[in-house]
């Protein structure tokens, strides 16, 4: 309609303005920022301490806050926005790195050289799995049983330290202790010496005697047996056994795998955990040793560039002609640090991005919006070289080449200045041009010596890597032979299991069975001591029997018949018969002491005899210890057939289980037999994986008709270490043969000369008895006990006692004579003392016959003398007052004086208490022994008080 087509030109008419508006805006923006790019560069052409800092430049800073404010704003939107997929590629690019880049350890990084093409790579390497460090962690049985082991040996060492240390000590305090001894006499000492020379000689007699009884019972004691065999050459024996070695080949047919070879699922899954560590290890030490050439490299570059910047100033100071070449600075290859792939910063970002609006075909940018972007840009941000446009660049451009203008005219100053130095600044300056040279000189020689060095430590990294690299390939051949030998044992074990189980199993058994014979021979061995001591007893009956009935008696066949006789023992005969044919045995040899009786008792059997009624001129005592020593040997028959019935039934039990461990031995050695079969075919499966054995052609000497055949299936491959000493072995093993016959042969005749000489020794010493003897009898009468003469000694308690006595007499004697010495003393004191008052006395009296004299003098002096010096003088008056007290103190002292003389004097009174009497008035004594006289005690408890 008109209306929409009017509405429809207002709008366009607003829209037009609007433009405009925003056009002119624009403009005046563009020309805004044109001059304020060129007053910048105005102020950077000033002098420094004239230029103005950006700060400077803003007018209200509210604005910029506003605009970060804002920015923050859509920031913080844009964000929660974009959350979602924030978190979705995170967890999307922490799967990849949990999936390439925490499994790998180390990546691939290759060092280049600077001066050649020579390059060392490190190895890729990825983290050990956690079950390896799991098996590690945990500890075998081995280092268990050898902790236990040092634990042990250490406990042992500290308690042996600790007995040492205390054996110590008592042997220090023993002289301690001997050191004290009381003083004594010249004879009292000898008296003690004689004392103890008497003990020690008995002592070792004694200890003489009881030695050589224990030589002689420990010689019996380690005599041998006649079928003794010395367990160090049992030991010998058995060790060169097992060291020896079995020099068959394990193809051959007679081949038995040692215990300690036997190879199982566990022992190989070690085996293989072992390489593997140790390949990683001899690996990752590689890469560190290559990781640390590479910060080599980098340090070396860095020192390159600050030497070179170095050379460039002092070559600024040299002229062109002489100014050499510049060496060039190495740069990192992009393969020598390949962590950085992984590192990005916001122009990479917006490289990306950029990158990605072109592949996209999206240009649709206003050029208005282009001019806001920019100046967004200008303000929020630096701008960057590539965003400036060409009047900035050549802005830019102006300050450099003012800069290099200002350069030219300094060099024209300075060569108008050179034209008019004197000769002291000519030779100055041809100095420091010969300085500068030589520093250029050495400053390009450090920088190929950086480089040489470098190339040569990497050189010889090369060839030390590539060593190791033929020696990670052996050790993965190794590996893979292993694992295939992991499986067959894999395939095996199964089997293996159950024979080894059961051979287990037999061999608890036999330990069981073992522990149950042991403790059926200990039971047997108490049963036959007891029947040895029932049997003793019954002998110990009979003879106390024929004791009793003495010599001559007439009812002697009468009371033999009454303790013959037999009461309730019908049924223990048959208890009796049942023994084995061991315990007849015993019996026969140990039968009871025929009394020659035997064919009474047969006969005694068909007669029949009262035993209750004692025959007449029968002694009824004899007739009563008769009827209770029979009582004796029924109850010891009893208990001898009880316990022969317990001997039997533990024989047959004995028998029983030595049947039974005969069979699990036979069983265990079946088994032991089934399992080492077992073991020879399994080594046979392993036996037939190919090996592979890495040669080099100096190595091989098996040679047919001259030259090397095409076929090596017959050869062995050996070292020459272990061939040489296998020839070696052969001839020692040779010398060592004639030498043990020879030592059997020198052991024979030894053996034939000592049993010549052990006859010989014998008569000799039956001689020598029988001679002891004649001569004993002869000068004593009978034979007498040497050993117990010889330990005979005097009676060491009466001698000592006898010291003691002395040692108090002695004592007591030193105390009389120490309590005479103090009464000299102290009567000399008395006198000294009584010296002393006496001189005091005559001092105070010439004091006395002064003061009179003075007196005399003043009181014939006129009064009117002295009249000037009338008045109080305080000076005068205190010494007058001091001498007045000191005279009465003097006369106090005098007074006592003479009391303690008087009383000194006196011989009936106790002077400990006249003198404890004067301690109370005298303030001025001092300590001094008393006399002896006052009490037994000694004195030195008691102190006197003098002046």
């Amino acid at each position: 309609s008109i209306e929409e087509v009017k509405q429809k030109k207002e709008y366009e008419r607003i829209m037009k303005e609007a433009e405009e508006k925003k056009k002119k805006k624009r403009e005046r923006l563009i020309a805004l920022r044109h001059e304020f790019l060129f007053l910048l560069q105005k102020n950077q052409e000033l002098p420094k301490h004239m230029q103005l800092h950006r700060e400077q430049y803003e007018m209200d800073h509210r604005i910029f806050e506003e605009l970060d404010r804002q920015t923050a704003q859509r920031i913080q939107l844009v964000q929660k926005e974009l959350a979602w997929e924030h978190e979705k590629y995170l967890i999307g690019l922490q799967k990849l790195r949990n999936q390439f880049r925490d499994t790998l350890e180390f990546d691939t990084v290759v060092v280049h050289a600077i001066q050649s093409n020579h390059q060392v790579s490190t190895y890729r390497l990825l983290a050990m799995s956690e079950k390896y460090y799991q098996d590690k962690e945990r500890p075998s049985w081995k280092r268990t049983v050898l902790k236990r082991a040092w634990k042990q040996a250490e406990e042992r060492e500290i308690v042996t330290e600790t007995r040492h240390a205390r054996i110590f000590e008592g042997e220090a305090e023993k002289p301690k202790t001997s050191e004290v001894r009381k003083s004594t006499t010249h004879y009292i000492e000898s008296k003690h010496e004689q004392i103890r020379r008497i003990v020690e000689k008995s002592d070792k007699v004694k200890a003489k005697i009881m030695k050589r009884k224990a030589e002689w019972d420990e010689l019996y004691k380690s005599k041998p047996r006649d079928d003794y065999e010395n367990p160090k050459d049992i030991e010998d024996i058995k060790e060169a056994q097992e060291s020896m070695g079995c020099y068959k080949l394990k193809t051959a047919t007679n081949y038995r795998v040692p215990v300690h070879k036997r190879m199982n699922t566990e022992k190989k899954v070690m085996q293989l955990t072992s390489l593997e560590a140790l390949i990683h290890k001899r690996k990752v030490n590689m890469n560190k040793e290559i990781m640390s050439l590479r910060d080599l490299k980098v340090s070396v570059i860095n020192e390159i560039k600050c030497l070179v910047q170095e050379l460039k100033s002092i070559q600024g100071a040299l002229d062109l002609s002489e100014r050499l070449s510049l060496p060039p600075i190495p740069q990192l290859h992009p393969d020598e640090v390949p962590e950085k792939k992984f590192e990005f910063d916001s122009d990479i970002l917006l490289k990306f991005k950029e990158e990605q609006e072109a592949k996209a075909k999206l240009q649709e940018q206003l050029e208005g919006s282009s001019l806001s972007r920019a100046f967004r840009h200008g303000f929020l941000r630096a701008p960057s070289i590539k965003e400036m446009d060409p009047m900035t660049q050549a802005a830019g451009a102006h300050p450099m080449k003012t800069a290099s203008s200002v350069v030219t005219e300094q060099r024209k100053v300075f060569e108008i200045e050179k034209a008019e130095l004197t000769e002291m600044e000519l030779e100055i300056l041809k100095r420091a041009k010969i300085k500068n040279l030589y520093l250029q000189e050495t400053l390009i020689k450090k920088i190929n010596a950086l480089v040489i060095n470098f190339d040569a430590e990497l050189r010889f990294l090369r060839h030390r890597k590539l060593k190791l690299d033929v020696q990670m390939k052996s050790a993965d051949l190794r590996y893979i032979t292993w694992y295939e030998e992991l499986l067959i044992l894999k395939n095996l074990e199964k089997h293996e299991n159950l024979l080894q189980g059961r051979v287990n199993t037999l061999i608890s058994e036999q330990e069981a069975m073992q522990s149950k014979l042991n403790s059926c021979l200990a039971q047997m061995e108490d049963r036959k001591c007891e029947i040895v001591k029932l049997q003793e007893c019954e002998k110990a009956l009979y003879a106390n029997f024929q004791a009793s009935l003495g010599e001559n008696n007439e009812f002697a066949p009468f009371l033999t018949k009454v303790l013959k006789k037999k009461i309730k023992c019908m049924e223990e005969k048959g208890v009796g018969r049942e023994a084995g044919e061991e315990e007849e045995n015993e019996e026969e040899n140990n039968e009871e002491p025929s009394l020659g009786i035997d064919d009474e008792n047969s006969e005694s059997e068909d007669e029949l005899f009262d035993d209750s009624v004692c025959p007449k001129n029968c002694n009824e005592a004899l007739f009563r210890n008769t009827i209770q020593l029979r009582q004796k040997r029924l109850d010891i028959e009893k208990a001898l057939t009880e316990e022969k019935k317990v001997a039997a039934n533990l024989r047959k039990k004995y028998n029983a289980l030595a049947k039974k461990a005969k069979v699990v031995e036979t069983s265990l050695d079946t088994a032991d037999r089934e399992l080492e079969t077992f073991q020879w075919e399994k080594q046979q499966r392993l036996n037939e994986l190919y090996v592979v054995v890495p040669l080099k052609l100096h190595q091989v000497e098996y040679l047919v008709n001259g030259e090397m055949p095409s076929d090596f299936s017959q050869a062995l491959v050996f070292t020459n270490q272990s061939l040489e000493y296998l020839q070696k072995k052969i001839v020692d093993l040779h010398n060592e043969k004639i030498m043990q016959r020879e030592i059997y042969k020198k052991a024979q005749e030894q053996h034939k000369q000592l049993v010549q000489d052990k006859k010989e020794m014998e008569i000799k010493i039956l001689r020598l008895e029988e001679k002891c003897n004649h001569l004993m009898m002869k000068k004593f009468g009978r034979l007498v006990d040497f050993e117990a003469v010889q330990a005979h000694s005097v009676n060491v308690r009466m001698e000592e006692l006898e010291a003691q006595i002395m040692e108090k007499e002695y004592v007591h004697s030193q105390e009389l004579k120490e309590w005479e010495e103090r009464i000299l003393d102290l009567q000399q004191q008395l006198m000294k003392l009584t010296k002393e008052n006496t001189s005091k006395l005559q001092q105070l009296n010439r004091f006395c016959l002064e003061k009179q004299q003075l007196e005399t003098k003043l009181a014939s002096l006129k009064n009117d003398l002295g009249a000037e010096f009338q008045g109080t003088r305080t000076t005068d008056i205190k010494e007058k007052a001091r001498l007045e007290s000191r005279l009465k103190h003097t006369a106090r002292d005098t007074a006592l004086l003479r009391e303690e003389i008087s009383l000194l004097r006196r011989k009936d009174g106790c002077l400990r208490e006249q003198l404890t009497l004067l301690s109370g008035k005298h303030d001025w004594l001092f300590l001094q022994p008393s006399s002896p006289q006052d009490s037994e005690t000694p004195t030195d408890s008691f102190p006197v008080l003098t002046p």
